[in-house]
């Protein structure tokens, strides 16, 4: 995924050393993960890798290892394998996070090279949680002879549970280089323009082409237990920003798009209000059509395909609604890839 061969350093190397590639650029796109299967020891180890990391739990230790040892990983591996079958990419014997995620590496190298630059254009993709590992692509870029390297974390909104942890990943990895690329992390970019406008245009089109007209749309993001937020986390406001840019874009009031929070775990208060308590409600008043889209994820995945558009589904038809829709993730679509380009592009002033 490279414009031209990166140098190589010849001057002054013993003639028996072999050659250091140099002077390339590198950019890793980096999603949340996924489980290499969905069998139980797969499940298991996913899972182990994900709640184990402390930015993602801040539980103590002493107390969260034996509920997560002895109850969460003996339980929800099985649990979670009926939910990820059900929306598992059979042909290719992967997640759809995988899937699409590897589309748009795919697609932002073919966007980046396309205009002539003078260094060498490297774009790789990887998972936070799972394979391919951030150690792994970030070794891959280096040895490919990037010496310097773009981390863009693929969170719209920024989180100490999710864009942070991919820095930590990253950070961990080069402790161990004796020759270290320097990095950049992207910024978020839960405000940008091209973004806002890349969702409105999404959720336009995918209303277009419902045969109802939502009464109610819900933006709906990934949740984040409320102590998180009271620490100093700005991961909520991101979101609120978000989503009234997004209202201002499609020129709807906050009773037509609602913000709310899904995929919480565990007994703590997170983020309210709530999209499952929301979308339950909601029915119960009289809402009869209902359309709901994730703005914080970057591609479809478990939490949108299963946890939305089946799962929140049920609930407001059990609940008395009529019609739902969830709408696509921006994915590898022309105005996804738009808005990555965009950042990277913005992230790569200086360097190219």
């Amino acid at each position: 995924m490279n414009a031209s061969p990166p140098d190589a350093f010849t001057d002054a190397r013993p003639a028996d050393h072999p050659a250091v590639r140099s002077g390339a650029i590198g950019v890793l796109i980096v999603n949340l993960g996924t489980p290499e299967a969905t069998d139980y020891w797969s499940m298991r180890r996913y899972l182990k890798e994900f709640l184990s990391d402390r930015r993602v739990i801040e539980t103590p230790a002493w107390l969260w290892w034996p509920i997560l040892n002895l109850v969460i990983l003996t339980r929800r591996p099985g649990l979670k394998a009926k939910d990820y079958d059900s929306i598992w990419n059979k042909e290719l014997n992967e997640s759809p996070l995988k899937t699409i995620t590897s589309s748009q590496a795919r697609k932002l190298a073919s966007l980046l090279t396309s205009r002539p630059t003078s260094r060498a254009l490297l774009v790789e993709w990887a998972m936070r949680y799972g394979k391919p590992s951030i150690a792994s692509r970030l070794a891959a870029l280096q040895q490919a002879g990037c010496d310097r390297i773009l981390l863009f974390p693929l969170y719209p909104q920024y989180c100490a549970a999710t864009s942070a942890t991919v820095c930590d990943k990253a950070f961990d990895t080069l402790k161990a280089m004796r020759w270290q690329p320097t990095l950049r992390v992207a910024a978020p970019y839960y405000d940008d323009p091209v973004y806002i406008e890349a969702l409105a245009a999404s959720t336009k089109a995918a209303i277009a082409g419902l045969d109802f007209e939502p009464e109610v749309i819900l933006a709906s993001f990934h949740g984040i237990p409320q102590t998180y937020f009271d620490k100093g986390d700005p991961y909520f406001c991101h979101c609120a920003k978000t989503t009234r840019l997004l209202r201002e874009a499609l020129g709807l009031d906050d009773q037509r798009l609602r913000m709310t929070f899904q995929s919480r775990f565990g007994v703590a208060e997170w983020l309210k209000p709530y999209t499952d308590q929301t979308v339950k409600t909601l029915a119960q008043e009289g809402v009869k059509r209902l359309a709901v889209l994730t703005p914080g994820f970057a591609a479809d995945c478990l939490e949108t395909l299963e946890e939305i558009a089946v799962e929140n589904a049920e609930y407001f038809h059990e609940a008395g609604g009529e019609r739902f829709a969830a709408i696509p993730c921006l994915n590898d679509s022309d105005e996804g890839l738009r808005v990555l380009e965009a950042v990277v592009r913005r992230e790569l002033l200086g360097w190219v």
